[in-house]
């Protein structure tokens, strides 16, 4: 078994950039930033900060589009999936992307410490919408008479 997930909740780096295949499907693109902040030996606050490709595929990638804006607030869940190419230099190297599959907006931009608010568009999702099961209601188990109430927790 291996599992290949992803989950980010980062600031967009530059507004979201959308190009559409021969199929018409929608291909969004952007870059968000995670900061990672820790004390080093002496107490000094270090603050690290790794940027993420996201790439979002059909209405998905339309809503973000729609909605993301740069400094924009995002919480993206996703899988990692690597890409081979050549740099200016001649050199062949390997990026790493996010294919996201899941997005909710956070906060606002006007506030880079504001994580409690939603923005007005919903969360979005390329997953199917789960299926609704028939409710079928049994009937709940008689109670139990037999309980000891001299158990000590």
């Amino acid at each position: 078994m291996s599992v290949n997930k992803v989950i980010l909740v980062g600031r967009l780096g530059r507004d979201p950039e959308t190009r559409y295949m021969p199929s018409g499907e929608a291909v969004t693109n952007f870059s968000i930033a995670t900061e990672e902040r820790w004390k080093d030996k002496s107490g000094q606050p270090q603050t690290r900060t790794e940027w993420h490709n996201i790439t979002l595929f059909g209405k998905l990638g339309e809503i973000a589009s729609q909605y993301l804006h740069k400094g924009g607030q995002v919480f993206i869940e996703g899988r990692i999936q690597s890409r081979k190419y050549s740099g200016k230099d001649g050199i062949e190297r390997t990026a790493y992307d996010i294919i996201g599959n899941e997005m909710r907006m956070l906060g606002n931009s006007n506030n880079s410490h504001d994580s409690g608010g939603y923005n007005t568009a919903p969360a979005a999702s390329n997953s199917p919408p789960p299926r609704r099961q028939a409710s079928q209601q049994e009937p709940a188990p008689p109670p139990v008479d037999d309980i000891d109430d001299s158990i000590p927790f």
